[in-house]
């Protein structure tokens, strides 16, 4: 493009000289006409000339003082993203440049304000895909070993037909059980999907909180069989989500039993409901941290499988408006309570 926009002031003076030029030459003419080429008329017309330039003098000093004004909006305009703070105190001649100003700060405030939006959606975002990552990879982990022993009895039951009663009924056995382990992990999935997406409600019933860890222990002496869960403390009501309350109760049982070689102790103090064990404990290191969702110790002695069991008993403690309190030293063992 050969032809380049002139700038606001070079656009202006140069109209400003031509119309004033054209407006002396007719003066000019007409001066002479009327006077003829005398002392006065040269006078007048060289007064006449400076009045112009003196005119045009002014305009072009006006136009510099708008062109930078244009100036300072434009230069927020162009770098926007590189803007933090439009200068308040900018002083503008003319009352349109300062509202102008005023909506400049306005739109990088509201500007910054979807930048920061958008950078929590974003960090969301990763965080769900590591998340998502993290569960994927625990899911496989999980899965693995039950699979895994379900595969090998099974086909040793399928290769060897000569295998005796006892022995295939003791293979069955363990194929049962890991099948039971695989239900159990898709049951909590299931309901750690359902706290995620919001769909888990609360339904309320008035319960004897003994009745409930009866019950629990019943199921799971079938599991551990030769361990006791011994329920101590006086016996109260509580009004609670009773399938939901299961949940928290069987898992912190379960936990006990399998991270201790001794019985379980289910305390009932006032409203205070305490599942105690002699286990292997939860060192200092992990203690603050067994509660997140995914969050695996990666030691031998205790691991909270899948990341999802005690972040589950967490939140619906929270959904009943209690939270989950823990006391753990390494080899001596654990106490999980909670307060309803």
């Amino acid at each position: 493009m050969l032809y380049k926009k002139p700038r606001l002031s070079e656009y202006i003076l140069a109209r400003v000289v031509t119309v004033s030029l054209g407006l002396y030459l007719l003066f000019f003419i007409i001066m002479l006409s009327f006077l003829g080429s005398n002392r006065l008329a040269w006078l007048s017309l060289a007064f006449v000339a400076l009045a112009f330039i003196a005119f045009i003098y002014i305009v072009y000093r006006g136009t510099k003082s708008v062109q930078k004004e244009l100036s300072i909006v434009n230069k927020y305009l162009a770098n926007l993203e590189e803007t933090d703070v439009i200068d308040y105190e900018t002083k503008f001649f003319a009352k349109e440049f300062e509202q102008i100003n005023e909506n400049l700060i306005k739109v990088l405030s509201k500007y910054k304000k979807r930048e920061e939006m958008k950078q929590k959606y974003t960090s969301k975002l990763k965080l769900k895909n590591r998340q998502r990552s993290d569960m994927i990879s625990a899911i496989a982990h999980e899965f693995r070993n039950p699979i895994a022993a379900i595969m090998g009895y099974a086909q040793t039951l399928e290769d060897d037909k000569d295998l005796s009663d006892a022995m295939r009924d003791r293979f069955l056995s363990k194929i049962n059980a890991n099948s039971q382990k695989i239900e159990d992990l898709l049951k909590r999935l299931i309901l750690w999907n359902k706290f995620e997406s919001g769909e888990a409600r609360l339904e309320k019933t008035n319960f004897r909180i003994t009745s409930l860890v009866e019950n629990i222990a019943q199921d799971l002496k079938e599991k551990y069989k030769g361990r006791d869960i011994l329920v101590r403390g006086e016996d109260f009501s509580i009004d609670a989500d009773r399938t939901l309350m299961e949940v928290v109760v069987k898992n912190l049982i379960e936990n006990a039993l399998k991270y201790s070689s001794e019985d379980v102790e289910v305390k009932l103090e006032g409203r205070k409901i305490s599942i105690v064990d002699k286990g292997v404990g939860i060192s200092e290191e992990h203690l603050d941290k067994v509660t997140k969702k995914f969050y695996r110790s990666g030691t031998h002695n205790w691991d909270n499988s899948m990341g999802l069991g005690l972040s589950i008993v967490k939140t619906i403690l929270s959904l009943h408006g209690s939270y989950l309190e823990i006391e753990s030293k390494e080899s001596e063992g654990s106490t999980f309570s909670f307060e309803m």
